[in-house]
């Protein structure tokens, strides 16, 4: 098994590579910082000896120019020559000390032993002109003589001298010429090193950005997205990581989690399914129940017709032999007891087809036929006198559905419309195939629209009308899970149902889609029957 890698050793590992970024990079701007003040301060040194050599230059130009006019023999030239000579020394200290001062050996323009050996040669010219100038002088020549012969065996040394001086600024020159081949390969080095230090940089750079990537971010992307899914309903989706440390723990949480939400949900769902079936399956006998009731004293009309018409018939037995009167009175009488006794077998027959709670299978039901079934049972309920049920001939149409469940949405939708009119109010049916396109149950959509002339609704129970255990019936009777149960019903048939009113007092309409069954390959659109029209 993979050794576990916890979170905090890729952050260890991660600031460890941008701490190696931050070294390189450092070191790298160190090196060059530190090379560039090098070379600034060998040329601040430097810069600052040419004045130096400007002010040495000038004093042994002004000497030579004293010089000149001594040998001219201007008065006050020798003294001025002499004054030269001793601000020349001067000069040569202050330049010999600036030189000194300002080493800078392993530095750019640090070399400096070219200006040290001038500066020896001019001093050897200084003291090579000072002894000539302190020579002994010859017994007996004349001053005059003396001072012309010391000038002119000083004008060599003086030559020399200007030259030597003249040349001091063109050393530091000519290093400046030389620096870019001096310097050449040290600061190709430093590009080399500097361009290695960026290009491992950003390779580091890229490397903890690939890595943050694959450890952090796709890994939350991927929670993320599976946490979404599983809140949008997505039970049997899983989340799968191979980060092997703490989020690819949190996966397995997550998953873990699911799977008990999967396996809750599951046993939920069946729970509901047996509660709903048993709950249909209770208002579906709670109808039978009203319709009993309804029916009962129907029957007992026919009932008591068949008692009354026996009796009669059995005291008329005894004198039937010759007498065609009371012969043809019995048999009207039997015949009576035949119709009452047939009508009481039909109403029951009905009740008990409606009560059937057989296998739930779905086939092709006539849905104008099963319409005209349920409001010949609403007809016998006594509650219900008076008010008209209005069905509108047409073609019938086949849908596919479970006939009983049928019923049962038909009867809640025509008792919820019987109780919302008054006495002589009106509720009228409509079966249709939808002018609408085949839908996607691979046929065209029947539509069964039950309206009202009664209460109507308010928006409040329009937004609340199909939710258990709500009711707004004038009577205030009801359960409140009659239109639940139909809403379930006509969802689980693939169907739609909608509702609308105009208001209080303005009548209610349910439309209820259900789609059409395929008959020999095609949609069962219409077949001719006749419509029961009205039943009261």
């Amino acid at each position: 098994m993979p050794r576990r890698r916890p979170i905090r050793e890729k952050l260890l590992l991660g600031a460890l590579l941008v701490g190696v970024i931050v070294g390189v990079l450092s070191a790298s701007s160190f090196l060059g910082v530190y090379s560039y003040r090098r070379l600034v301060r060998a040329l601040s040194a430097r810069a600052a000896e040419l004045p130096r050599a400007s002010a040495l230059d000038e004093q042994v130009g002004l000497a030579r120019l004293a010089h000149t006019r001594a040998l001219a023999g201007e008065s006050g030239a020798l003294a001025d020559f002499l004054g030269g000579l001793m601000a020349t020394g001067l000069a040569l200290d202050a330049y010999c000390q600036e030189i000194t001062a300002g080493e800078l050996e392993d530095a750019p323009l640090g070399d400096r032993s070219r200006e040290r050996q001038t500066a020896l040669r001019i001093a050897a010219r200084l003291e090579a002109i000072d002894g000539i100038v302190r020579a002994t002088p010859v017994p007996g020549e004349p001053p005059s003589i003396r001072r012309r012969a010391m000038l002119r065996n000083v004008d060599p040394e003086l030559r020399s001298l200007a030259e030597l001086t003249s040349a001091l600024p063109s050393f530091l020159q000519d290093r400046l010429h030389d620096l870019a081949s001096e310097v050449r390969t040290r600061y190709r080095t430093l590009i080399i090193v500097t361009w290695a230090s960026a290009t491992a940089a950003a390779v580091l750079l890229a490397t903890i950005a690939g890595l943050t990537y694959r450890w952090v971010f796709r890994p939350l992307r991927q929670l993320g997205h599976g946490s979404r899914r599983v809140a949008a309903g997505d039970f049997g989706y899983r989340i799968h990581l191979d980060t092997r440390d703490e989020m690819a723990e949190l996966a397995a949480a997550l998953n873990e989690m699911t799977e008990r939400f999967q396996e809750i949900r599951d046993d939920l769902d069946r729970q509901v399914q047996s509660r709903t079936r048993e709950v249909i399956r209770s208002e579906q006998l709670a109808s039978v129940g009203f319709l009993a009731a309804g029916v009962a004293h129907e029957i007992n009309n026919p009932l008591a017709s068949i008692a009354m018409c026996a009796e009669s018939l059995e005291g008329r037995l005894e004198s039937l032999a010759g007498n065609e009167d009371e012969a043809r009175v019995a048999r009207r009488y039997v015949e009576l007891i035949q119709a009452e006794a047939f009508r009481c077998k039909g109403i029951t027959e009905k009740l008990l087809d409606f009560s059937r709670l057989g296998e739930v299978r779905r086939q092709a039901t006539a849905l104008v036929a099963l319409v005209g079934d349920v409001a010949e049972m609403l007809r016998h309920v006594g509650r219900f006198k008076g008010r008209a049920i209005e069905i509108e001939e047409g073609q019938d149409v086949l849908v596919m559905a479970n006939p009983q469940e049928l019923k049962q949405v038909v009867l809640n939708l025509l008792v919820n419309a019987l109780d919302s009119i008054e006495e002589s109010g009106h509720v009228r049916i409509a079966a249709r195939r939808s002018p609408m396109p085949e839908s996607s149950h691979g046929a065209g959509e029947a539509v069964l629209t039950v309206s009202d002339d009664g209460c109507g609704m308010t928006e409040e129970v329009l937004e609340h009308l199909f939710e258990p255990f709500f009711t707004r019936r004038k009577s205030g009777q009801g359960t409140g899970l009659g239109l639940s149960i139909v809403h379930r019903i006509v969802t689980d048939h693939g169907g739609r149902i909608e509702v609308s009113s105009g208001g209080p007092g303005l009548g209610s309409t349910f439309r209820v889609t259900l789609p059409l069954a395929q008959v020999g390959g095609m949609a069962a659109g219409g077949w001719d029957r006749a419509a029961p029209g009205r039943a009261a």
